[in-house]
């Protein structure tokens, strides 16, 4: 599965590396050879961070599931221990 990013995302990661390259190399890359190297990024080391993303939110979706009712469970049968019955009931 290829990894897909936005005009915007990938605009933004090109001209990232092209700030990497003129403050840490010593020579700057251009618009083509940054959009090349991040493509080879993408398509080698992308599904790498895809992959522990989803193995993140699984791991996550997992303990959640875990603990449905520690997450979601609601007192049963609270009217009368609110004290509103009980106001109805006195004469």
């Amino acid at each position: 599965m290829a990894i897909e990013i936005s005009k915007q995302a990938r605009a933004d990661a090109v001209a990232s590396i092209q700030r990497y390259f003129q403050e840490n190399m010593d020579e700057p890359i251009g618009d083509l050879p940054a959009s090349l190297l991040l493509n080879f990024f993408l398509e080698e080391i992308g599904a790498v961070v895809y992959n522990k993303a989803v193995a993140d939110a699984q791991a996550r979706m997992q303990l959640r599931a875990a603990d449905l009712t520690g997450e979601l469970y609601v007192d049963e049968f609270q009217y009368w221990s609110k004290g509103a019955g009980a106001k109805r009931g006195r004469r």
